[in-house]
């Protein structure tokens, strides 16, 4: 149990990051970065690269919005002792706002970065931006669309501190089931399209 809530304690700013950049995503701010990653380039195959999804608003919110949230997670876990010692970053690192904000910075770059591939490839696969397949590949990109972004964390992770595979494949595991529940949430409360 305490393994579990370590894995979570090290990524809930995760969590929270990726929650406000939904919030910040669906409301009429920053129009000036609703503009496609992949530019409405299509490859020889007349496929977009990423879709109209994929957008630098969302990639750099990730991205600073991971920054913002590790350093606040830091500052609650520094008024709670018994907890702090969980987050597996600061038995390697100090819980100071500087390294926070930069492990944070790699975290939420790594989210967006890894969801890119997957839109590649349901590109390739004729499967519309932000829908999943509903054909034999339905419920392997279910999966794929939740873990994507948590393989890019847990690689961050294991590059910056030790860590056990165990440990490695809890982070994408958990992260992917956390993902889940919180996109049925999102859905619940018409900020998410799809409750996948």
């Amino acid at each position: 149990m305490e393994t579990i809530l370590s894995l979570y304690i090290t990524l809930m700013s995760v969590i929270f990051a990726g929650i406000a950049n939904m919030v910040f995503c669906k409301y009429p701010i920053a129009h000036r970065l609703m503009i496609p990653m992949d530019a409405g380039k299509r490859l020889s195959d007349g496929k977009r690269l990423f879709g109209q999804n994929k957008t630098w608003k969302g990639f750099i919110g990730m991205t600073l919005f991971g920054g913002l949230f590790q350093v606040i997670w830091g500052l609650i876990l520094k008024m709670l002792p018994s907890l702090e010692p969980l987050n597996l970053f600061y038995g390697v690192f100090i819980n100071s706002i500087l390294n926070n904000l930069w492990i944070g910075l790699l975290l939420g770059l790594a989210y967006a970065l890894f969801e890119l591939p997957n839109s590649f490839m349901k590109r390739r696969l004729e499967i519309k931006p932000g829908k999943t397949a509903t054909n034999q590949w339905k419920w392997f990109f279910v999966f794929i669309d939740q873990a994507d972004s948590l393989l890019g964390c847990a690689l961050v992770v294991a590059l910056l501190i030790p860590t056990s595979w165990s440990q490695f494949f809890g982070f994408i595991l958990l992260g992917a089931g956390t993902h889940i529940v919180i996109n049925q949430l999102l859905y619940f409360f018409k900020l998410r399209k799809n409750p996948f």
